[in-house]
C-alpha cells in the first residue's frame, strides 16, 4: 500500500502564522491597556503622594522658617543695641557714665551720674552730677523705651554743658506703665477724704490697677482735718473690710507723717492718685529742707548738687470751686530723693485708670475679699476652673459683699475690650526690623524706618491727592 503525501497548499500554510500573530497582536493590546492602566494608577497615586510630601516640607518649612525668625527676632535686639546686665561692671570710657533718669520731659531726660569707672581726684565732683541726655536713634528704632527709673549707660558726655547721649539701658527688675516708671519696689495710693470728695467706685479702679502690677501697696488718705472723727472711722472700717489698712494723714497738721516715712525709706515708690488729694504737697513736706539736710549725711549723695531740679519744690495747686475736682499741676513723671534713703516718683493725676493689666480671669484675683473668700473654703473650690463667680453653679464665691458692683462693672469692661482686641489683633503690622543677607550669607540686622516719616510718599498717591484737591476745588 502506497503512501500518499498531501502537500502543503501555500494558503494553509500562511494562515497559520497569521492566526498566531493575530493571538499575540490582541494578547500585546491587552496587556499594553492593563499597563497603561496601571501606570496612570500609579501616576496618580505618585503625583499625590509628591504633593503630599511637598506640602509636608513646605509646612515644615514653613515651621523652621517662623522659629528662624522668631530665634533672628530675639538675636536683633542683643545684635543691635544688648540688654545690659546688672552684675555686671563695664568698662566705661571717659565720655561715658552710669546713672539713673530721674525725669523725662519731651525728649529731652535728666540723667543722675551714679559711676563713671575709675574714679580719679580731679573727677570725685562729677558723682551725683545731673545730665540733660537724649536717647541714642537706634534705642527708638527698635522700640526699645526709657522710662524714669532706669538704669542707663550714658555716652558722648561733655562734663562742661553737662549733656550726654543715653547708648543703652539696663535690665530692670520691674516695670509700670501707668504712669510709666521702671524699677518700683512700692505703690503709695494717695487719696483725700475731702476736697475733692473720695468716691468708692474711683478708689476702686485705682487700687485695682496698683494690684494688677503686682508690686506692694499701701493705702494713704490725705486730709483728714478736713472731715469730722465720725467719717474718718466709718471710711476705716469700709476699707478693712475691703481687705486694706489704711494710713491717715495730714500735710498741713503732720499727722501720720511717721508712719510714711517708716514704710517709704529704703524703696523707689511711685505715688499716683487723682488730681488734688496734695501728692505734691507730700512730696514737698517729705523732702523738706530740715529733711533733706539730714538725709544728705546718708546714702542720698546726689541731694546735694548745687543748682539740681531735685531740691526745687513741686508745684501745687488749689481745687477747683466749681467742679470740686483737682486741677492738673504735674505734667511729667519726676524721680526725687526723700529723707531716710529711697526715691519718691510725683506722676501726673488721672481721674481713671486704664486697667490694661487686668483681664476677667485675674480680675477676681486682685479683689482681696474674693482672695479670702477662696482662701477660707478650704479644700471647697469653685465647680468651674474658668468661673468668673458671677454666680456660677457651685461657686464658692457670694455676693453679700460691698464692692460687688464694682465687681460686675469692671468685668463687664475688660469683656468689652478684650473682644474688641480679638476683632482687631489679626490686623497686619509691619515687624520694626528688617533682615538682609550679606555676604556668605550672613544675616544682617538693621532697623526699619518708620512709617511716613522717613520714607517718601509714592508718586502716584501723590498724583491721586493732586487730583482729589483739583476735584474739591471743582465744586
Amino acid at each position: 500500500m502506497s503512501t500518499s503525501i498531501i502537500p502543503t497548499t501555500a494558503k494553509s500554510s500562511s494562515s497559520l502564522p497569521t492566526i498566531c500573530n493575530k493571538n499575540v497582536f490582541f494578547n500585546n493590546s491587552f496587556h499594553i491597556r492593563n499597563f497603561n492602566k496601571l501606570s496612570s494608577k500609579f501616576r496618580v497615586i505618585s503625583m499625590a503622594a509628591a504633593r503630599q510630601d511637598v506640602h509636608q516640607r513646605r509646612t515644615q518649612l514653613n515651621k523652621n522658617l517662623l522659629k528662624a525668625k522668631d530665634s533672628v527676632k530675639e538675636l536683633n535686639q542683643s545684635s543691635l543695641s544688648p540688654v545690659l546686665d546688672n552684675n555686671v561692671i563695664p568698662q566705661l570710657l571717659q565720655n561715658q557714665a552710669v546713672g539713673m533718669v530721674a525725669s523725662a520731659q519731651a525728649n529731652f531726660m535728666r540723667v543722675v551720674v551714679h559711676s563713671i569707672g575709675e574714679v580719679k581726684e580731679d573727677e570725685e565732683g562729677k558723682i551725683g552730677v545731673e545730665l540733660l541726655c537724649v536717647v541714642k536713634a537706634v534705642l527708638k528704632k527698635i522700640k526699645r523705651r526709657v522710662l524714669v527709673g532706669d538704669k542707663v549707660l550714658v555716652g558722648g558726655i561733655d562734663w562742661n554743658d553737662k549733656r550726654g547721649m543715653i547708648e543703652n539701658v539696663y535690665q530692670r527688675d520691674s516695670e509700670i506703665m501707668d504712669p510709666p516708671v521702671a524699677n518700683v519696689d512700692h505703690l503709695l495710693v494717695l487719696f483725700s477724704l475731702g476736697q475733692p470728695k473720695m468716691e468708692a467706685f474711683a478708689l476702686t479702679r485705682f487700687l485695682i490697677e496698683a494690684e494688677s502690677t503686682g508690686i506692694p501697696l499701701t493705702l494713704a488718705l490725705n486730709k483728714c482735718e478736713l472731715v469730722d472723727e465720725k467719717t474718718r472711722l466709718v471710711w476705716e472700717s469700709r476699707l478693712r473690710g475691703w481687705g486694706y489698712e489704711p494710713v491717715f494723714c495730714s500735710v498741713d497738721t503732720r499727722n501720720g507723717l511717721d508712719s510714711l516715712y517708716f514704710i517709704l525709706r529704703d524703696q523707689t515708690t511711685v505715688l499716683v492718685g487723682p488730681s488734688g488729694v496734695g501728692k505734691s504737697s507730700l512730696i514737698n513736706v517729705l523732702r523738706s529742707s530740715q529733711q533733706v539736710s539730714d538725709a544728705s549725711e546718708g546714702d542720698n549723695q546726689s541731694v546735694n548738687i548745687e543748682g539740681s531740679k531735685w531740691l526745687e519744690e513741686q508745684r501745687v495747686g488749689v481745687v477747683s470751686v466749681k467742679s470740686g475736682r483737682g486741677k492738673h499741676t504735674t505734667r511729667h513723671v519726676s524721680l526725687l530723693p526723700i529723707s531716710g534713703g529711697g526715691y519718691l516718683a510725683d506722676t501726673p493725676g488721672f481721674s481713671q485708670p486704664t486697667l490694661l493689666k487686668a483681664t476677667k480671669v485675674s480680675l477676681p484675683q486682685l479683689f482681696p475679699e474674693i482672695r479670702k473668700m477662696i482662701g477660707d473654703s478650704g479644700p471647697t473650690t469653685c465647680s468651674f476652673n474658668d468661673c468668673l463667680h458671677v454666680g456660677e453653679r457651685g461657686c464658692v464665691v457670694t455676693a453679700d459683699w460691698e464692692r460687688y458692683p464694682y465687681y460686675l462693672q469692671l468685668l463687664d469692661e475688660i469683656k468689652t475690650r478684650e473682644e474688641f482686641q480679638k476683632r482687631t489683633i489679626g490686623t497686619k503690622r509691619e515687624s520694626d526690623v528688617r533682615y538682609k543677607v550679606g555676604e556668605m550669607g550672613v544675616i544682617q540686622v538693621e532697623p526699619r524706618l518708620q512709617l511716613k516719616k522717613h520714607r517718601r510718599q509714592s508718586r502716584k498717591r501723590t498724583n491721586q491727592s493732586f487730583l482729589n484737591e483739583l476735584g474739591d476745588d471743582d465744586h
